[in-house]
């Protein structure tokens, strides 16, 4: 049994045995930090934790790692609930289009974005595309990510997708952190059935479904919605196809436009609702009170130059806000959730506190690991991050190009 005894912790971060498994509105604000702490672990389990001044003292301190962490906080790993972790190549060159005026949907007009990332992602062999995508969870993982949701949508086939499913596979089975995989085979609309969505969105539903089923593929579905890819009726259409194989709804909405999208994904009981750089009123309203958790992306808007998530607004009316990377190499090539947590709080208002919950309990809640991660607790193997030595834990935010961990616990 490996036993490691955390000292002297500056804060231990979320921590408490009747911590909510969501957080909304006013008590986003709050997050319970212990200080001047002390924490056990045997085998990454929590087995105690506590003041330093009561603590109890060790009798038998055979086999165990001693660790001072004066002036460092330990905190749960953020939470990644929206990623596109798995594809086959960088698009540096459509960075350069935009730099030179173009837009991300004027970029996808032209036969770039999406689809230039399933042309080449179909031409790589699956054992390449693994091992490209193991190097890059390599690096998540060393960047303070303790669980990941990872989706198709770059295979816009039938060989394609199922193979992006397949490696996600691979993936969870080499990795030690909850990896989960969503199907968004609906992402784009492929140059082959330009003049055929219904028959793409027949392949989706009556040949790609049963054999993620049968291969026990996903955990979820999603679909993106928005002016120029997939209209509401067939968002619609396509979630409750996936519901009758027990994928659940965790969708792109509200990107560029307002459709609708938001309220029709809440009524199907969706998981959550992604991106939301837009919303209205009746956004609002259906987000409020409800289980589906809104899921910010500012890493995309702040890389496509488009508006940040209203972050206060979603707070005001007492939504679920969770924060995520949708680190992807067209619109966020950036899995940093440390520099989300920068963003979160420079571009969108949130405090230190805020994000801070919006990365790891409501994280937690958007790929329902909330009896598992995103908190402190006893008997529990939650990832967790030894930061180097902080003045404070807003310093985590304020500090936004320094490496803040010293260690991670998995």
């Amino acid at each position: 049994m490996r036993k490691q005894f955390i000292k002297n912790i500056k804060g231990l971060v979320q921590v408490g045995e009747n911590l909510p498994s969501a957080i909304r509105g006013q008590q986003m604000q709050h997050l319970p930090v212990l200080e001047d702490a002390y924490l056990a672990l045997e085998d990454n389990t929590v087995v105690d934790y506590g003041l330093m001044s009561d603590w109890p003292g060790i009798t038998d301190w055979r086999d165990v790692e001693v660790i001072d962490a004066t002036n460092c906080y330990v905190l749960p790993a953020f939470i990644d609930s929206h990623t596109h972790a798995v594809f086959a190549a960088s698009r540096e060159e459509e960075f350069v289009d935009r730099i030179r005026g173009l837009s991300y949907e004027e970029i996808a007009a032209k036969g770039g974005g999406i689809l230039n990332s399933a042309r080449k992602l179909n031409d790589m062999p699956e054992a390449e595309l693994f091992n490209a995508a193991k190097k890059r969870i390599e690096k998540i993982i060393a960047a303070g990510t303790g669980a990941l949701e990872i989706k198709s949508g770059y295979g816009l086939s039938l060989d394609g997708e199922l193979k992006m499913l397949r490696v996600i596979a691979q993936l969870k089975a080499h990795f030690p952190i909850a990896i989960k995989a969503t199907f968004l085979g609906a992402h784009a609309l492929p140059q082959a059935f330009k003049e055929n969505r219904t028959g793409y969105i027949d392949l989706l539903i009556n040949e790609l479904l049963p054999q993620i089923a049968k291969e026990n593929l996903a955990e979820y579905i999603d679909v993106f919605c928005e002016r120029n890819y997939f209209t509401l009726e067939e968002m619609t259409r396509i979630l409750e196809a996936g519901a009758k194989y027990g994928l659940k709804p965790k969708v792109h909405v509200n990107q560029f436009s307002i459709m609708g999208g938001v309220g029709a994904a809440v009524d199907q009981n969706a998981v959550s609702v992604d991106h939301l750089e837009e919303l209205d009123d009746a956004d609002l309203a259906a987000l409020s009170n409800s289980a589906t958790v809104a899921t910010l992306l500012p890493g995309c808007s702040h890389f496509l130059t488009i508006p940040f998530g209203n972050a206060r607004k979603l707070m005001d009316a007492n939504a679920i806000l969770a924060l995520a990377s949708d680190f992807n190499p067209g619109s966020s090539p950036s899995y940093h959730l440390m520099n989300v947590l920068s963003l979160a709080c420079i571009k969108m208002k949130m405090t230190p506190e805020e994000a801070i919950n919006a990365l790891t309990i409501n994280a937690a809640a958007a790929l329902e690991l909330s009896e598992t991660h995103g908190k402190i607790a006893l008997g529990r193997k939650s990832p967790l991050v030894l930061t180097k030595e902080l003045p404070s834990l807003a310093y985590l935010a304020y500090a936004y190009t320094e490496d803040h961990i010293q260690r991670i616990f998995i």
